[in-house]
């Protein structure tokens, strides 16, 4: 395998779908920040293709052979699902792929950091070929010293299925720049 894996190749170039504006949340302002709190889940993002060649490079990549990912004429002939499945984490890692529809830009802030998932779980398979859609919500808004967290929910799932594949609760932490 060459060393220069051209992991996740962007594809086509979709023509671009013009944004609404964002609205401007402070990080500073704390009720701002959580007036972003939501129950109900945003629009559905754009969707991409969980193409076999993903799945394989991500096998290469992260050593997970499993003959279910990448054994096509076995996972044909031996799996529940009939065809090859993508990795649960490929799933959850093409989440920046997706391209959410967040409606909002927090301001005011040094940078965010991604401190991780609270809880994270692959509840369906994604067959290979099949495309992938995601949406969130806000679930928690918390001060903390030097900084706020932000807990987003994000359903991924393949187009069509009520039932999520992905589930993540991934938690950000926006940094305020310290008062000069």
């Amino acid at each position: 395998m060459p060393h220069d894996v051209n992991f996740l190749p962007e594809g086509p170039a979709a023509p671009p779908t013009p944004l609404p504006p964002r609205r401007r949340v402070s990080g500073r302002d704390i009720d701002a920040m959580r007036s972003l709190v939501s129950a109900s889940f945003s629009e559905w993002s754009a969707s991409i293709e969980v193409t076999q060649t993903m799945i394989d490079q991500f096998a290469a990549l992260s050593g997970d052979r499993n003959w279910i990912h990448v054994d096509v004429a076995r996972a044909q002939r031996d799996s529940p699902f009939g065809t090859t499945i993508a990795h649960g984490i490929l799933v959850q890692a093409l989440a920046t792929r997706l391209k959410l529809p967040i409606d909002y830009e927090v301001v005011d802030i040094q940078g965010v950091v991604n401190i991780g998932s609270d809880r994270l779980r692959f509840v369906s398979p994604v067959p290979a070929g099949s495309r992938i859609h995601g949406r969130y919500r806000i679930q928690s808004v918390q001060a903390l010293p030097g900084g706020v967290q932000v807990a987003m929910l994000i359903h991924t799932h393949v187009v069509g299925q009520e039932r999520p594949a992905v589930i993540n609760e991934l938690l950000m932490r926006y940094l305020l720049a310290a008062d000069r």
